[in-house]
């Protein structure tokens, strides 16, 4: 069988299973009152975390570099219906920032009960040119600032058996071209907070951690990025982030958006060399 035959076959079967075994722990009433910090939130996927929790009534911080753009999210949430909301200006690619960020929310908001990490550095979508600096610096913004927001908070959201929500994306699952740095960065957050996830209900400590892995969401970054170079449809970036809250709310370990992208990542596991030939089709490369 062809390697796209054997990709559409199993698909069908790991289909059926997920439909089976689906079910949806969602209660919106949950948000009303909730604590919630959301890294990333001036523009993007981000900004649309924060409307949906506004939406919902929660209590919220919202943090990105860009002071100006967050007053606009943060005047919209309150019209959307946010019961208390703040914003603190902080550059992730600086080792002392994500402490700061977290002490500005406790003590704003009394405590947490969701730590929504969000945030990226800029991505280059283009072959591997060997720029190490680079990679180290998209490793602090994208990985170990999500480990010290993580860390900072930890205490607080045990307290308020609270949630840890990593927005992550396909390319920490699977390896895919052009994306050398920031897949590395993915994974590296699939490992680590999947591992920690591991030693939390090991210690009964109440603290959940979903993992969101994203496909291609419809933001302006995203698609300036991979225009010309990707033949995939995007998803829009409301319904990407209502998928993240719902899924925070409800402890899932993983949220997958589009859903597809679970039976992607089960093909990928069971058959990686079709999977690879296939994936590699909705890329236009051209040698030099």
């Amino acid at each position: 069988m062809k390697p796209i035959g054997k990709v559409l076959c199993a698909t069908g079967v790991v289909a059926g299973l997920i439909a089976f075994f689906w079910k949806d722990d969602f209660n919106p009433e949950s948000l009303s009152g909730a604590r919630v910090v959301v890294t990333g939130a001036s523009a993007g996927i981000g900004e649309q975390i924060a409307y949906h929790y506004a939406r919902f009534g929660a209590e919220i911080v919202l943090t990105a570099r860009r002071e100006a753009v967050l007053q606009k999210v943060m005047e919209k949430c309150l019209t959307l219906g946010a019961k208390k909301i703040f914003y603190i200006p902080a550059d992730m690619s600086s080792p002392s920032e994500p402490e700061k960020v977290i002490q500005f929310a406790v003590q704003k908001l009394g405590g947490l009960d969701y730590l929504v990490l969000n945030h990226i550095g800029t991505n280059r979508f283009q072959k591997w040119t060997g720029d190490v600096e680079y990679t180290r610096w998209l490793m602090q913004v994208n990985f170990l600032s999500y480990v010290a927001l993580a860390t900072a908070a930890l205490p607080t959201l045990e307290k308020n058996r609270g949630a840890l929500v990593v927005v992550s994306s396909l390319t920490g699952k699977m390896p895919t071209p052009f994306t050398t740095s920031y897949s590395a960065t993915k994974f590296a957050l699939d490992g680590f907070f999947g591992s920690l996830r591991h030693e939390l209900i090991m210690q009964k400590r109440n603290v959940s951690v979903t993992l969101c892995i994203l496909g291609l969401i419809a933001t302006d970054s995203a698609l300036e990025n991979i225009r010309g170079k990707v033949h995939l449809s995007a998803s829009p970036a409301p319904e990407a982030a209502l998928a993240i809250v719902r899924g925070g709310a409800a402890r899932a370990h993983e949220v997958f958006y589009p859903g597809w992208l679970q039976q992607l990542c089960c093909l990928w596991a069971l058959f990686p060399s079709s999977s690879n030939q296939v994936l590699r089709t909705f890329y236009n490369y051209s040698s030099p």
